[in-house]
């Protein structure tokens, strides 16, 4: 079970990452602070494995509580979840050593994909002692090779590109509409809608009409 420490100041924010940490089995909350004083008396008397650490707290910054845990060789990984989406920031969480950056406002699947694959690496590292190249290049890697050469228009964004068709390898073979992928994946029907045409337009996937006695007829998609 990987213990987790919740960093977060705002209280209906910190319920939601609970919440949703609650929904990944393997994972369980040790406690949510909202200060570095109290996580750092969390890290003292708790053996904590994960941080979900929020930048901006309360006349301080989640930055400094990184950059403790490395001073003081705390074995522990980090997770950033921040609404600061600036070059300086990313670099500078990456150079402290997190294993993932999150901005806010995300979706459960973007958050579950980045601790499912934290938990893969996790248990791949702890069972073997030496590692060949291809091993560490895969549980490394959060994105496929594929996603990262990707070029995506303007305005369209890898990972929740990435997040409806995944929705749609699920069943290659069946259609969904838009809202079923809106209700499925947690995003706002018109980013469904908007993410389908575009792929619709690339021939990622591929749309059928279904005409029903009433109403308009419905508009449906496949991954080819």
């Amino acid at each position: 079970m990987i213990q987790v420490m919740i960093v977060e100041d705002d209280p209906m924010v910190s319920r939601i990452n609970s919440k949703f940490l609650e929904r990944l089995d393997g994972f369980n909350l040790v406690n949510a602070v909202s200060n570095i004083k109290d996580a750092i008396v969390c890290m003292n008397n708790n053996q904590i494995d994960l941080i979900l650490l929020d930048v901006y707290l309360p006349k301080e910054s989640g930055m400094d509580l990184l950059k403790w845990l490395r001073s003081n060789e705390y074995k522990v990984d980090v997770i950033l979840i921040t609404a600061d989406n600036t070059s300086k920031m990313v670099r500078d969480a990456f150079r402290y050593g997190v294993v993932d950056y999150l901005i806010k406002p995300f979706t459960f699947e973007r958050f579950k994909e980045s601790l499912v694959a934290y938990k893969t690496r996790k248990k791949k590292f702890e069972k073997i002692d030496v590692l060949e190249q291809d091993s560490i290049d895969k549980y490394m890697r959060l994105y496929s090779d594929n996603d990262c050469e990707k070029e995506y228009e303007k305005g369209i964004n890898q990972y929740t590109y990435k997040i409806i068709a995944n929705n749609l390898k699920k069943n290659p073979e069946e259609f969904k509409t838009a809202e079923e992928i809106s209700d499925e994946s947690g995003m706002a029907r018109v980013t469904v809608r908007r993410y389908l045409e575009y792929m619709k337009t690339e021939g990622t996937i591929e749309m059928d009409i279904e005409y029903g006695k009433v109403g308009r007829p419905q508009h449906k998609y496949r991954i080819i």
